[in-house]
């Protein structure tokens, strides 16, 4: 038995190998290829249902896929889904972070996400010619949430400022599958951070390595903010039982 595991995971992790040597020049300049590899094959051992239930071709394109925008699955940054027969590859809020700080044209200090309550206070607006939030949560608040707003901060002092309201968060939600189960029935706030986190990020310049990693990064995104994506996309439609990773929902800082 233990001989039998130890060919499989050899033979794994030279297949994998193999179709990253095949696209050295989409992945990063600072790529760890021992590393991705052998997290990679932790992610199998861990959740071998991926394997199972979806084939090593569909686990090895979202491999791939992590691997060109340089994230590391095992840690969380990214993730691999399944929706009906399909196996998708998406962009955690860590990994979005890791993005956006390291490819940003205008350098990023901080990216962040807040829930805004009944009875919190919460304004943004333009005080010459300088975008500026104020929020201050009222304390213990467990109140109805009534919109979410994410904040790009640049080194350089300027910001960036997204605001949903429950409308249009909702309107996400919607067209889920998944609307009243897995992550979005167990954890509905940090969806809705993620979706006014995602919505963001479509405003933020970003100078990738190559057009690969724009074309997944940008794909990603739009699956996961725009309702006209989730309808439109096959994933959804073909979406049942399995949600995202509750390792994703991680504190924004």
């Amino acid at each position: 038995m233990a001989e039998a595991l130890a060919k499989a995971e050899g033979s794994f992790s030279v297949t994998l190998t193999d179709k990253l040597d095949g696209i050295t020049e989409a992945l990063p300049k600072d790529f760890n290829k021992a590393r991705f590899v052998q997290n990679a094959l932790s992610l199998v051992n861990t959740k071998p249902e991926l394997v199972r239930d979806f084939g090593q071709t569909q686990v090895m394109t979202g491999l791939l896929r992590g691997a060109m925008l340089g994230l590391d699955f095992f840690n969380n940054e990214c993730y691999l889904v399944g929706y009906g027969k399909s196996l998708n590859y998406q962009t955690s809020y860590r990994g979005q972070q890791k993005l956006i700080k390291k490819y940003a044209i205008n350098p990023v200090k901080n990216i962040y996400a807040e829930l805004v309550r009944e009875g919190d206070t919460f304004d943004t607006g333009i005080e010459k010619n300088q975008r500026y939030v104020t929020f201050k949560p009222k304390p213990f608040n467990n109140a109805a949430i009534i919109g979410a707003f994410a904040v790009c901060e640049y080194e350089n002092g300027d910001i960036l400022v997204e605001v949903m309201n429950m409308d249009e968060l909702n309107a996400v939600r919607n067209v889920s599958k998944m609307a009243n189960s897995g992550a979005w029935k167990s954890f509905p706030s940090e969806m809705y951070k993620k979706v006014v986190i995602r919505r963001l990020c479509k405003k933020i310049e970003i100078d990738f390595e190559n057009p690969e990693q724009k074309q997944i990064f940008e794909a990603d995104t739009d699956i996961e903010t725009d309702p006209t994506e989730l309808r439109n996309n096959e994933v959804q439609a073909e979406a049942n039982s399995v949600d995202f990773e509750d390792a994703d929902f991680v504190p924004i800082t």
